[in-house]
Parts: C-alpha cells; sequence; structure tokens
C-alpha cells in the first residue's frame, strides 16, 4: 500500500506521536504512558490516505490524523491502543497560487510560512499569523480552525476557507469546489473545519490571499491603569467598523513579561493598522479619537511596539528554548483561551483573576491576561499561568490536574462565554470518544457528538465507521 519506508514502527517515533505538545514535560523527560500507536504512516497522495483509511475502517483502527505536530490541545494523542497516526506532512507541494481569483491551494502539509513567504515575494499575503506560523500547516490549521493574530482585520481560517478536499474514513474523497459563496444548502465546510480531525483526513485546501503593503503599518502603544477601560476602547474602535490587524490588551501581569522595559506594571493596549495607506490612515485617526474619549491612557513610542510586531511568532529555536527552561527550572506553562461578548468579557476576567489568586495553591503563578481577536460583538480572552511541577518528571503521568482552568472554564460557562482553543481541555472529550463508543462510531454519532452545547469541541481520533 504505501512504501515501507514511510510505515514507520520504531519505538521513539511511535512514543514521539502518542501525544501533542500538550504533554511537554513527557516529551522533555521521555516518560511516554499513553497507549502508542502501532504506526507511523505518510503518505504522499490523497489516493494513499483513502487506501490508509479504508484499511483502518475495515480492520476496526483508529486513526489519528497530522501535519506539522504544533498543537497543545491533546487532540494528536492516541487514546485507544494500536491507533495509527497518518502524517501528512510530505503532501507539501503549493499547487497553485491565483492572484486573480485572489486564490491560493496547497497540499494538508504545506507550512503556513512557506506559503506566506512565496506570497510575500509577489505581494501578497495569507493574512494569517497564529504563534505557531513558523510551525503549523494547513491540513492542522483547518481542522482546528486555527485564528491568527491579525483575525480582527482578517479573520479565522473559517474566515479564508475557500474550498478542501478531504477523505472521509470509509475512503471516500470529497472535493468542495472553490466559489465565492454557495446558498443551497448547509455550507459543508464546517463539516470539516475544526472538528480536529475527529470526522475525516483534510488532504488539500484552498484559502484567500490578500494584497500586502508592509510599508504603510502604523503602530500604536498605550498605558493605562485597569482592564475594563482598555476594553471600553477596543470595543469603540471595533463596533465603529474600523479593523485594526492587532487590536489587543494586556493586563498589567501580562504586560510585565512582555513590555516589563516600558509598562511600568499598567496594562499596555496595543494596536496595529495595516492595509492600503488611505484604509491605514483612517483607521489610525479612528484609534486616536477613541482613545481621546477616556481618561488615564499614554501614548507610548510606536517603534517599541513595531519590534514586539516582529517578534510574534514562535520557531523551533524557541521551543528548543522552552525545554532546556523547563528541564533546568522544572516549571511548566499553559494558556486557557475564552470568548464573551462586549457585555461579559471584562466580568468573566475579574472574576476569573480573583477566584484564581484567592483559590489557586502556591506551585501556580498567574502570569495574567490579554484579550485579542476582537469582533463586531465581542472579544477573545487568554489567561496564562505557570505551575512548579511538584512531582518527580521522570515518572510516568496520565493526568495534569489543572484548577486554574477548571476556574476559567466555570466563570466563563456561568456568564454565557465560550471556551475557545487552550491547551489540553480538548484530550478530555477524545477519551471520553474512546471510552464510550470504543473502536467503533457511526458517522452519524460522531457528528452530534462533535457539537457542545459549551462550545467546546470534541478532538483528535478518527474511529472506524459502523458496518
Amino acid at each position: 500500500m504505501l512504501e515501507p519506508a514511510r510505515v514507520i514502527t520504531d519505538e521513539q517515533t511511535l512514543k514521539e506521536n502518542s501525544v501533542d505538545r500538550y504533554y511537554k514535560v513527557e516529551n522533555i523527560f521521555g516518560t511516554y504512558s499513553l497507549p502508542l500507536p502501532a504506526a507511523v504512516v505518510k503518505p504522499i497522495s490523497t489516493e494513499e490516505v483513502a487506501k490508509v483509511l479504508v484499511f483502518a475502517n475495515e480492520n476496526r483502527i483508529n486513526v489519528v490524523p497530522k501535519t506539522g505536530g504544533s498543537a497543545t490541545e491533546g487532540g494528536l494523542e492516541t487514546v485507544v491502543q494500536n491507533s495509527i497516526v497518518v502524517d501528512g506532512s510530505l503532501m507539501n507541494e503549493i499547487l497553485n497560487i491565483n492572484t486573480e481569483d485572489m486564490l491560493a491551494t496547497v497540499q494538508c502539509g504545506v507550512g503556513l510560512e512557506q506559503l506566506e513567504t512565496e506570497l510575500r515575494k509577489i505581494g501578497y499575503t495569507t493574512g494569517h499569523s497564529p504563534q505557531s506560523k513558523p510551525l503549523a500547516q494547513f491540513g492542522g490549521l483547518v481542522a482546528t480552525r486555527s485564528i491568527g493574530q491579525f483575525s480582527t482585520l482578517y479573520g479565522g481560517i473559517e474566515d479564508m476557507l475557500v474550498g478542501v478536499e478531504t477523505v472521509f474514513p470509509n475512503g471516500e474523497i470529497c472535493r468542495i469546489k472553490n466559489v465565492p459563496r454557495r446558498a443551497a444548502g448547509p455550507d459543508i465546510r464546517h463539516l470539516v473545519l475544526g472538528n480536529e480531525g475527529a470526522l475525516n483526513f483534510i488532504t488539500e485546501v484552498s484559502v484567500k490571499i490578500f494584497r500586502y503593503y508592509p510599508e504603510n503599518n502604523q503602530f500604536y502603544g498605550y498605558l493605562l491603569d485597569d482592564m475594563k477601560t482598555g476594553l471600553k476602547v477596543l470595543r469603540e474602535v471595533v463596533t465603529q467598523g474600523f479593523r485594526p490587524s492587532v487590536a489587543r490588551l494586556y493586563d498589567s501581569e501580562d504586560g510585565l513579561y512582555h513590555f516589563k522595559h516600558f509598562s511600568d506594571g499598567r496594562c499596555v493596549l496595543i494596536f496595529v493598522a495595516e492595509g492600503p495607506k488611505g484604509i491605514v490612515e483612517a483607521t489610525g485617526t479612528a484609534i486616536e479619537q477613541a482613545v481621546a474619549k477616556f481618561d488615564g491612557l499614554d501614548r507610548v513610542d510606536g517603534a517599541l511596539i513595531e519590534e514586539w510586531f516582529n517578534n510574534l511568532n514562535w520557531d523551533v529555536s524557541k521551543i528548543e528554548e522552552e525545554r532546556v527552561e523547563i528541564r533546568e527550572t522544572l516549571v511548566n506553562g499553559f494558556t486557557t483561551e475564552i470568548s464573551g461578548n462586549w457585555s461579559v468579557i471584562g466580568d468573566i476576567y475579574e472574576n476569573a483573576i480573583a477566584r484564581i489568586r484567592a483559590e489557586i495553591p502556591a506551585q501556580f503563578t498567574l502570569l495574567g491576561g490579554h484579550s485579542s481577536h476582537s469582533y463586531l460583538n465581542g472579544t477573545n480572552m487568554y489567561f496564562v499561568y505557570y505551575y512548579k511541577i511538584d512531582v518527580d518528571p521522570t515518572e510516568e503521568r496520565t493526568v495534569y490536574h489543572d484548577p486554574i482552568q477548571n476556574i476559567i472554564v466555570e466563570e466563563t460557562l456561568k456568564l454565557g462565554g465560550s471556551m475557545c482553543h487552550h491547551h489540553g481541555v480538548g484530550k478530555h472529550r477524545t477519551h471520553f470518544l474512546a471510552e464510550e463508543y470504543g473502536s467503533s462510531l457511526y458517522m452519524l454519532e460522531t457528528l452530534k457528538s462533535a457539537f457542545d452545547p459549551n462550545g467546546i469541541m470534541n478532538r483528535g481520533t478518527i474511529f472506524p465507521l459502523e458496518k
């Protein structure tokens, strides 16, 4: 079926592919405790993917789809014994860049930075820049409903995806063609977007592209004393219809971590305006007018914000630095991201922060939070925290106890917010599916269970179809 060299069964490779980056400590100290996959297979075509899935389906074998491996959600765990990891990273060809239709079509293993580099050579951009940009690949970006740091302007991957080719567990290949809009029936792209690999394997992606005007970028930074004022400024800009590429607010603790050279222990509000010159100028004027409506905001040098902007993403070298730091300090870091409407987001932040400070044990350190990805009706909020590993890291462990995340989830859902991508919560849903349905699952049941009223998506394994 596949060349033997692309069916990998050596033990170390299997161990490394039993988890994703959520299990950083296990990876660093080599304490892999989850069931190992039976093999890691690396197809080089859609037809090979289909053959692998047919084989797995007929033999009741669970499949975990993977491309860049930069995920931190727990969705790449092999929670079922003798699963197959299907790694699409060798399917890495940029198939077409069409500047007339403003589309790029790529195989699932094309890196986001790889496509972005090629586009910028000819004056275009994907407009997509998650922190994992140097590592992430397009199959995973679509499967995880990725959102980038410029989403207030360009949107998330769901706003960029035009067409997709995907393979279902029975080997059926489905192509959703590249058209601007559909009006007949449900938009079946949304069966593919964000299902975390639970329903299908994505083989090809077509996304919008945008003109690139880096020479027009303008950078705005402000210091202020409280988060709720900053949220009001964000709301003022966005609800007027202006769309800066970056609209971000850091609380004082998180601000000290990123901007200690100028934040002076205050909150930090950041905007970046980009695009055609006229739009940038209009957006910049709107930002300045919005800020002027509120007292207590002090402007900082835009060059400081530009320096931060140019170093947003982490690459292989930064990941290795993190690994060294965890090994030496036994301090591990996490984030949890939530989303809420303007009327509740400030209360979610304040309630969660207050409870964390009052209830959390000493080995946990709250770094703080920051707002990002602002929309017409609300914004996202990240909570960032670290904890001191208080057990022997060389011993096998299977579960993290994360009391901070529990508090954030409770306060968010209590006030009507939703959970977004956050470290590790996806693994609970994957474990639930495996335990509830064993090694087989009706497609209908998979689809039904993929939607949760609390906004937490099921993740991970493609379960075989029941005949």
